[in-house]
């Protein structure tokens, strides 16, 4: 374990590229990147890899040279987190996967033809323009707690779920520039490339993501389009990219955008939850989670072989207000 006083860096990137040996590759890459301390998650598919990592500051040369021994990792873009306490990951995962990015995609596609690539600037100038509209290909919770500003947000739980969603945005926008965007530009790269598949043209993807966006905005000073928080797939849960507080504890409702997982790992629920309701429900997502913690270990292992919690129906919470879903009980 790496001391907790070391400076690290998190950062993702993401490649789309053939790999005929998935499982070799996956071998090879934890013995080339272990030894440099690098922790996180990495998926590795015959499509390509999508890894989002924590290392060591002072190796992110190191780091860089390492991956481009394989040609096709040359001249990565690295995704560099804008909040960092370098905490993100504590271990190293490699695994391989049918797919980077889960999509329920059934036709072969090349991701080399997606939509136009566009930064910042670009961006910032063709949202004010009647004849564009803004997508955002992520989840609900993930948008719940920041997006850009007057974008369409479907309402789903997986990405897989918001192709149908999207197209139907779509066909009632033909004549209309879309431009789409997610975290770091993965999901994107693939969202675009399926609908120019399925003859939709004028498509745009923000180049890098939100992450790169906000890069763009701070160091050119630009105006900033996005409010509140970047919700992250690692310890942190989210970085801020405005002081704005847009979504509001599942609980209570008072404005806040902390995800946490149930203290109850029976139940592990992903949902927002404020400092004082977290001190009343002891870090749970109900009741029935708090007082399911409270009785003894040997009790809670019998119980929870026929128990149902939030996080067995759902996975991801939902502020009740928004849906008025009342079998989503987090009172």
């Amino acid at each position: 374990m790496f001391q907790m006083d070391e400076k690290r860096t998190t950062l993702s990137f993401y490649k789309y590229h053939s790999i005929s040996d998935s499982h070799r590759f996956r071998d090879d890459l934890y013995q080339l990147l272990s030894p440099m301390q690098v922790y996180g998650r990495i998926y590795v598919a015959n499509e390509g890899i999508n890894a989002q990592i924590s290392v060591p500051t002072s190796k992110m040369g190191k780091l860089r040279i390492a991956l481009e021994h394989y040609p096709f990792l040359k001249n990565l873009r690295f995704n560099v987190a804008i909040e960092d306490d370098g905490k993100s990951f504590y271990v190293l995962k490699i695994k391989v996967r049918d797919k980077i990015v889960a999509d329920g995609i059934g036709e072969a596609l090349d991701v080399s033809k997606g939509g136009k690539h566009i930064d910042a600037s670009t961006y910032n100038d063709m949202v004010l323009k009647s004849d564009t509209i803004v997508v955002d290909m992520r989840n609900h919770y993930e948008s719940e707690v920041g997006h850009f500003t007057d974008a369409i947000c479907p309402d789903v739980d997986t990405f897989r779920d918001s192709l149908p969603v999207v197209e139907k945005i779509l066909e009632k926008n033909k004549k209309k520039h879309v431009i789409m965007y997610c975290t770091g530009g993965i999901r994107c790269e693939k969202a675009t490339a399926y609908f120019r598949n399925r003859g939709y043209d004028n498509l745009y993807q923000l180049d890098g993501g939100i992450i790169e966006y906000s890069r763009q905005v701070k160091n050119q000073k630009l105006e900033n389009h996005f409010v509140g928080k970047n919700f992250v797939f690692d310890e942190r849960l989210g970085e801020r990219i405005s002081y704005d507080v847009i979504a509001k504890c599942h609980q209570c409702g008072a404005p806040c955008d902390k995800h946490v997982n149930c203290a109850n790992e029976a139940c592990h629920l992903l949902f927002i939850q404020c400092q004082e309701c977290r001190n009343t429900f002891q870090g749970c997502c109900s009741e029935k989670c708090k007082n399911f913690l409270e009785l003894p270990a040997a009790d809670q292992l019998i119980r929870r072989k026929t128990m149902t919690f939030n996080g067995s129906k759902f996975g991801k919470g939902r502020y009740k207000a928004h849906n008025n879903d009342d079998s989503l009980d987090l009172s």
